[in-house]
């Protein structure tokens, strides 16, 4: 069933003045502080009490802890983005019992995502102007589009990444998302890596590879990296180049997946994919680049999400449903199919196949 009401995370990128800059990262700090803080303290009571923590108890000793000579400095930031910390923490934990996630982890200065949540308590959003606590100033905010009218953003979310882009995200309660007019047209998909889908209907969606694009440039830079001094800022400025290059690869191929997963959900009513164990997959080193590069995982989580606000409706089939091995015309299963056979004769029927058009064709009949 879809939603009245389809909640959505509007994100933009905004430049802070440096007292805005070094507010947001000690802000940044202290909420990985915390969070640490709280994780050890559960840790430590379910490893040697058998006790479980909730967020009421670590918030209790967030309290004492902003008490203390030591963490006084967590009084200097908003406690919002504190609370938010736990509260995030609780989720992992309940996400994590439900045995969905493995257990959360500690946050890292260098390797985690740098990011703050602040709820309607402590920011101000009027006509474009957005000031968040312990700010006087507002932020100075690229609005590349506009917020649904009359949306009020119920939380916002600032993070800074490892390329020193520094953004924020608007949750707001988007009532334009409404389910499309039903349509007949049902389709099978299978992703690949020659093309990165390829439809039941024969159409082919080709596969940018934007990562191998800039393999050259990227290694070009990791290199230069490397011979930088540990600890320096010219190493620091090379991890950013690194970093931006990394960046603009990633840019580029959600922008891809956007439109591909668009597309797809508004002509058909009906889509039917592979349950691929993408995490498996990638541990082999053969394929692991350039599958990590083609973005799986990423498309199908797209495909979800869009067929769930539009009234589509996505069917995965098992895993080990044989797609590329079974003849799409008799149903006549081939012994074995390696992967760099790409056309292949029914022994059976005769016909010829092309090995992506043909699982697509299975994946559509099976669902």
């Amino acid at each position: 069933m879809v939603s009245a009401v389809v909640k959505r995370a509007f994100r933009f990128r905004f430049y802070p003045t440096d007292a805005q800059a070094a507010e947001l990262t000690r802000t940044f700090g202290c909420v990985r502080k915390v969070y640490n803080l709280a994780l050890a303290a559960r840790i430590e009571a379910w490893d040697v009490r058998g006790e479980r923590l909730g967020y009421n108890a670590t918030s209790a000793l967030l309290t004492t802890w902003k008490k203390s000579e030591e963490l006084a400095y967590l009084n200097d930031v908003s406690c919002v983005p504190l609370q938010q910390a736990l509260r995030h923490l609780q989720t992992g934990y309940a996400t994590f019992w439900d045995k969905r996630t493995r257990r959360p982890r500690f946050k890292s200065r260098k390797k985690s995502r740098a990011s703050a949540e602040y709820t309607r308590s402590a920011f101000r959003y009027r006509e474009g102007r957005l000031i968040l606590a312990k700010m006087t100033e507002p932020l100075n905010v690229i609005w590349s589009r506009s917020l649904p009218e009359g949306a009020e953003p119920s939380t916002v979310t600032v993070s800074c990444d490892q390329a020193g882009r520094w953004f924020v995200s608007l949750l707001c309660e988007d009532r334009s998302v409404q389910p499309l007019p039903c349509i007949e047209k049902v389709v099978g998909i299978d992703m690949g890596l020659d093309s990165l889908v390829t439809l039941s209907t024969g159409e082919k969606f080709p596969n940018p590879r934007y990562e191998r694009t800039d393999r050259i440039q990227l290694a070009r830079a990791q290199r230069a990296h490397a011979r930088k001094i540990p600890g320096s800022s010219n190493r620091n400025k090379a991890r950013r180049k690194v970093a931006r290059i990394h960046a603009r690869i990633a840019d580029r191929r959600r922008n891809h997946l956007h439109e591909v997963t668009t597309r797809l959900v508004r002509e058909n009513q009906t889509l039917v994919i592979e349950d691929l164990a993408v995490r498996n997959l990638i541990k082999g080193r053969a394929l692991a680049r350039v599958i990590s590069d083609a973005g799986w995982r990423e498309f199908r989580t797209m495909l979800e999400y869009k067929a769930n606000w539009y009234g589509r409706e996505l069917i995965v089939i098992d895993r080990w449903f044989p797609s590329s091995k079974l003849c799409s015309s008799c149903g006549a299963l081939a012994s074995s199919m390696p992967l760099h056979v790409r056309v292949w004769i029914c022994d059976e029927c005769g016909v010829s196949h092309d090995r992506d058009v043909n699982a697509a064709k299975n994946l559509l009949a099976a669902g």
